[in-house]
């Protein structure tokens, strides 16, 4: 499993040789997965730098192991607020030593037909609360939705290889 924690400081280097209009977008996802008859889930937190706003972008991400103790997968209540939990932590981070516009993404879907639709209200409201920024949700949430996921997945190749 790769553990890395996002450096901060590598994040503000990358964007200092950005112009203004660069853009960051940082979001969390996770997975849970069973490791010796126990659940654990990973989380998987990714910032996307948005060069220039229009030059392509970078990935900075971490993923981290936990335990999971919620029973019940089809309403992972607990696991989706970590994630929220998670992405305000890193956006207080950000927003201390980054000027440029940066979007908070969760992986999380309105439409009643899915299980993260469970936290909607009280995650939305957290990052208000605590962000004071109004975050986007799926379909538009990117960064949580396949950034983070493209991250995993090439982390994992990396140490396959």
């Amino acid at each position: 499993m790769y553990n890395k924690q996002i450096d901060i400081q590598e994040v503000v280097n990358f964007v200092s040789n950005c112009s203004p209009s660069t853009k960051l977008y940082i979001g969390c996802d996770s997975e849970r997965l069973r490791v010796e008859g126990v659940w654990h889930a990973d989380y998987i937190t990714a910032v996307v730098v948005h060069i220039n706003g229009n030059n392509g972008c970078k990935i900075f991400g971490a993923v981290d192991r936990e335990r999971e103790f919620e029973q019940r997968s089809n309403k992972p209540r607990m696991r989706l607020m970590n994630e929220v939990y998670r992405v305000a932590n890193l956006y207080l981070e950000l927003i201390e030593v980054i000027d440029n516009d940066i979007q908070v993404h969760l992986d999380i879907n309105p439409d009643e037909m899915f299980g993260s639709s469970v936290v909607i209200n009280e995650a939305v409201g957290y990052i208000k609360g605590m962000c004071n920024v109004i975050p986007m949700v799926k379909p538009g949430a990117f960064a949580a939705s396949y950034a983070a996921d493209r991250f995993k997945e090439v982390m994992g190749n990396r140490k396959a290889a």
